[in-house]
Parts: C-alpha cells; structure tokens; sequence
C-alpha cells in the first residue's frame, strides 16, 4: 500500500505557487480572486505535507461546520484524485474526517460555530501541527482565531507549525488585512493570487470575466484580481451576525414570513432569500438563501420545492413577468411580482435601514452583499444618494420580499434544518 507513486507536480499543480508550496513560515494568507485555483492548490499541498511527514495532522476550520462538506472536505478528497493516492486515503462523514492509511494520520474538521469541538481537540498519533481556515473572511472575531492559533502549540517532533488561512478580500475594513497584509514579518507570508494565473481555465470562464472587467469593475478588481474591496460609502451598518433559532423567533404573532426572489442567468445569480420581519419591533432575521448562477425557471421552482416554500407567499422581480408566470405554472402558485415605481431602489433601501438587521451565520452571500453595497459617488468623491448596481442580489431579493409585510397573516416558517 505504501509503493511508490511518481507524478509531475508542476503538471498537476501548475504555475504560479511555488513560493506558496515552499513555505514554512507559522502564517500563510492567501487571498485571491474567484478562479484562482487557491483552495484547490491549497488541497493539493497539504495531502502532499501530510504524506511526507508521517508526524504531522491537520485542523480544518470554517466559520460554520457543516459548510465543510462540500467545500474543504470535498477539495481535499478531489486532490487525493488528482494525485493518484485516493487509494491510501479514507474518508468519512461520521465523524468528518480523513486518514491516511499507512500512518493513521488525520484531517479533522471543525467549525468556529462550535468552539468547545476547537479547544478541546487532539490527536492520537503525532502531532496537530498545521491548520487551514478556508474562507477565512467569514471569521469575523480576532479573538476566535487566536484560540486556535494557540491550540498549535508545544513540542511538534521538529516539525514546522503553519496555519494557513485563504479567502476573497470583500472588505478592506476586516481584521485580516492589518493582521496579515499591512506589516512586515518573518513569520509572515502574505499573498494575493488571481484567475490569471490559471491556466486550466477555459475560454468560457475567461469570457465571464472579461464581461466583468468590462460591466462591473469594481466587482472585477476583487472577483477577479483579488484586490480588497473599499468600504467608502458603505450603505448597511445597521446588521450583525448572530446564531438565532427562528422557529422561535416566528412563533411571536408580531413576525411575518418574508421571501423574496430576484433573478439572474448567466453573469448574474439567481437570488432567493427568507426571513422573518416585525414592524413594531422594526426587526428582520434572515435565516436561509440560495445563491446560483444558470438557474432555469424550472430549477427555481424545483429549489423552492426542495427548501419548503411552494406554498409560502414569494414576491419577484417584476422585470421578468414570464419567468414568474412559468414559476407558477411549475407549483408555485403564491408567488407574485414586485411593485416598482419613481425611484423605487433608493427608498426600498431607505426602508431597510429604519431595520435593524439580524444574519444567521449561514448566509453568507447575504453578509458579503451587506459588506460591499455601497453608495455611488460623483467625479470629486463626493457620495450621491444613489446606491451602486452591484453586489445587490440578495438585497434587492429582501427589498421585494419586505413588500408582503404587514398585508398577510403571519405564519410559521418550514422546518428546514
């Protein structure tokens, strides 16, 4: 089981990592635009380390646990593929977590939702010497990644200790930039990776962000370059993030369900968003979101179906009334278009931010929507009262939604999870 395997890194990995690859330094951040083949290299690299160091296992963090299956979990398993050792590895999803067989060595999973998994956590054989927090702009606390900074500590066998942290730079403001980016350390190596540097990406891909480059470029300079996004004119700051039960919450007669759904195709995602809203208490939880490009109308009422919403009221988009009739005629039957008038999108804002907005850890498009929607400026810098097309969807999906408040009975929302 432990025969030689001879493959070309270079062909496998490809160009643009090798500093990356190298490193041994106790921090690696590494942001990058969409594209960027970081968390796939990053996959790649660490299955290679473990298999050279028969000492060493691996923490995995994210902010939530269970996004770990199809992200972190699922790029690590591709690279046991994509290195032909798929054979030495076992993985399992009860308890998540991956082995190596020959030594026993282990790839544990834990998210930041669960602090009590992180603090206590230890290993059998060798030592938990490397971690990765992949997404590690979701990690909005400081303080809960020095926790687990300081869980890679003691005496590791003469091995290097490193935690690795990868994410898109959506926002200049967050923590990670003055950590890791604005000062000059040895036990630092800051890095910022894009799709140019690619080269398994097809023309298609490459189509998208040329389109990008050209339509949104300030969506482009981060998506696309890796660059962080400018906070300047930010619109929301009237939300937090908070782990809330909203079965609960929309128990209480002063809540109302809230769906709303905005569409797109080929640049633009389908979005699709739920909550529940008080007028007296001027609250709105957000709770669930669905965030997918090349959605067909029939995939949209499939979806719906699936999330349990196929008899919830839904208010749409109303620039698309044949995508609407074709949703309903799928099995949606109460969903309805959105009234627009004068000026329609600078007061539905004004309306949210007389709320105050509570964002269950989940959704994370939606925080990211929030963090970068910003307003637009004339040519001397000076902010217009008129928000940016961009980095919209959810936000306007909520817009259409908070349009049913008040006008229907309240009910309970469906047990999703």
């Amino acid at each position: 089981m432990t025969n030689s395997i001879t493959i070309n890194l270079k062909e496998v990995v490809g160009k643009g990592y090798k500093d990356i690859w190298n490193y041994k330094g106790r921090y690696l951040a590494l942001k990058g635009g969409r594209a960027s083949k970081k968390s796939k290299t990053i996959a790649l690299r660490w299955i290679t380390k473990l298999m050279k160091h028969p000492d060493a296992n691996l923490l995995v963090v994210r902010q939530v646990f269970y996004t770990h299956r199809d992200s972190t979990f699922a790029d690590l398993k591709w690279a046991t593929h994509r290195l032909k050792v798929s054979h030495l590895w076992r993985f399992k999803t009860s308890p998540l977590e991956a082995t190596y067989k020959p030594t026993g060595q282990k790839i544990l999973f834990r998210g930041l939702d669960n602090p009590l998994s992180i603090t206590s956590i230890t290993v059998e054989k060798g030592y938990l010497c490397w971690a990765w927090f992949e997404e590690a702009y979701q990690i909005r606390s400081e303080e809960d990644f020095n926790k687990v900074d300081m869980s890679i500590r003691g005496d590791t066998g003469g091995l290097f200790k490193q935690i690795v942290l990868s994410f898109n730079p959506w926002n200049e403001k967050h923590w990670l930039k003055p950590r890791f980016f604005d000062v000059k350390s040895s036990n630092i190596l800051a890095v910022t990776t894009n799709y140019l540097c690619n080269e398994f990406l097809d023309d298609q891909d490459k189509e998208l962000f040329e389109w990008m480059k050209e339509h949104r470029p300030r969506r482009y300079n981060v998506e696309g370059l890796g660059e962080w996004g400018i906070a300047e004119g930010i619109i929301f700051d009237n939300w937090k993030e908070l782990d809330f039960d909203y079965e609960k919450i929309s128990k209480l007669s002063i809540y109302e369900p809230i769906n709303g759904l905005d569409f797109g195709f080929t640049n633009d995602p389908t979005a699709f968003i739920n909550a529940i809203a008080s007028k007296e208490e001027k609250k709105i939880y957000v709770y669930d979101e669905h965030y997918e490009k090349g959605m067909t109308n029939d995939e949209i009422a499939r979806m719906i179906k699936e999330k349990g919403y196929s008899k919830s009221k839904i208010i749409a988009d109303s620039a698309e009334p044949k995508s609407i009739e074709e949703i309903k005629r799928a099995g949606i039957r109460r969903i309805k278009e959105a009234v627009k008038g004068p000026d329609s999108v600078r007061a539905g804002v004004q309306m949210l931010l007389d709320y105050e907005i509570i964002v269950h850890p989940r959704c994370q498009n939606f925080q990211i929507e929030l963090s970068n929607y910003t307003w637009d400026s004339a040519k001397d810098g000076t902010l217009l009262n008129k928000p940016i097309d961009d980095f919209n969807h959810l936000i306007d999906a909520l817009r259409y939604g908070m349009q049913s408040l008040g006008k229907t009975k309240a009910k309970a929302v469906p047990s999703l999870y």
